[in-house]
């Protein structure tokens, strides 16, 4: 074979690789372009969470040490609004908040998934033993306490995956804020014993963002 003969060969090759890179690269764009389109026409909306109550079984501060000793038990409920659209749970951290400060550990809910309309209920415990904290929160804490009425965030930080049919999103993060008043003694209080602990029936609509 004639080197002008190798030339041809080797530029036919290169035609065909060419050829088959276009319609693998086509193929991709209509693909993810069908995903898109899909994607556009359910436009999948961000779960309800509601804090339906806490128990509050420790909740003092010591002003000397500025330390926060306090040990909750919550109910929280997601519910899927989306016909067409499932939710994975990949990771859901739990914690409490007073005055933006974080006062309790985070606690690690299960990964779970959740299908179409359906509603998931959640039942962690959340504690912090003597935590420290600013002198300033001290003193909002007992003035809040002394005044009846004290305002706690119930937070969840996490990631989620949306699922429509056969295909799964990337990850994407979840901020979940609940705000929980609990009131103290007097006739406004809004709690009643349970065992060791005080619960409060809250059903509180919670701020969510994805």
């Amino acid at each position: 074979m004639s080197e002008k003969d190798c030339g041809h060969h080797d530029e036919e090759k290169k035609k065909l690789y060419r050829r088959l890179f276009a319609l693998l690269l086509a193929f991709i764009i209509l693909v993810l372009f069908v995903i898109l389109l899909i994607w556009l026409i359910l436009r999948p909306t961000k779960p309800h969470f509601i804090l339906q109550d806490a128990t509050v079984y420790n909740f003092n501060i010591s002003t000397s040490t500025n330390m926060l000793t306090s040990n909750f038990q919550i109910s929280l409920s997601s519910r899927n609004p989306n016909n067409r659209i499932g939710i994975y749970y990949d990771r859901l951290d739990v914690y409490a908040t007073y005055r933006s400060q974080q006062i309790t550990l985070p606690t690690l809910l299960p990964a779970s998934y959740q299908g179409h309309k359906d509603v998931s209920v959640w039942s962690p415990f959340l504690s912090g033993n003597n935590v420290p904290v600013a002198p300033y929160i001290g003193d909002s804490l007992t003035q809040d306490q002394m005044a009846g009425t004290v305002l706690i965030n119930i937070k969840v930080y996490g990631r989620v995956r949306w699922k429509v049919g056969t295909f799964v999103s990337g990850k994407y993060h979840l901020n979940v804020n609940c705000p929980a008043y609990i009131t103290f003694g007097g006739k406004t209080s809004n709690g009643f014993g349970v065992g060791p602990g005080i619960k409060y029936e809250l059903v509180q609509n919670c701020n969510v963002d994805v």
